[in-house]
């Protein structure tokens, strides 16, 4: 319902490889942190998104979406729900291609925005599950 395996596997194979994870810290007991490394071992390019803008698997941090100097492919959103839509509305500020929302992260009207302003979306799942699976 949130994510047609179409459009899951779009954003996991042709979008691009710079993935912004809104949400990654160093606290390595968090999801975010495992799931960025997933994401690092399928080639993706993982820039941590943290109020305290921490250097996470190598790579820089920054407080906000709009602090990254360079293009973002997808923006994955490790947030409670009712700060998630704020984030996909940044997302489609910041031009990316497509908005993932993980497991249990559920927002139908900012769901309904980013595809309407013309951005691949996929909410309620996790990409660190799903890219294992496309062989």
């Amino acid at each position: 319902m949130y994510g047609d395996a179409a459009t899951i596997r779009k954003i996991l194979t042709a979008h691009g490889d710079t993935w912004a994870i809104v949400g990654l810290s160093s606290n390595r007991g968090r999801a975010a942190y495992g799931v960025a490394e997933v994401l690092r071992r399928f080639g993706k390019r993982v820039v941590p998104v943290h109020p305290k803008a921490e250097t996470v698997h190598g790579e820089q941090g920054y407080a906000s979406l709009a602090d990254i100097p360079f293009e973002v492919d997808v923006v994955d959103v490790f947030v409670n729900s009712d700060l998630a839509g704020q984030v996909a509305d940044e997302a489609v500020a910041k031009g990316a291609k497509a908005v993932w929302f993980q497991l249990g992260v559920v927002d139908e009207a900012a769901f309904e925005r980013t595809r309407a302003a013309g951005l691949d979306m996929v909410m309620d799942r996790c990409p660190a599950i799903e890219i294992p699976r496309l062989g």
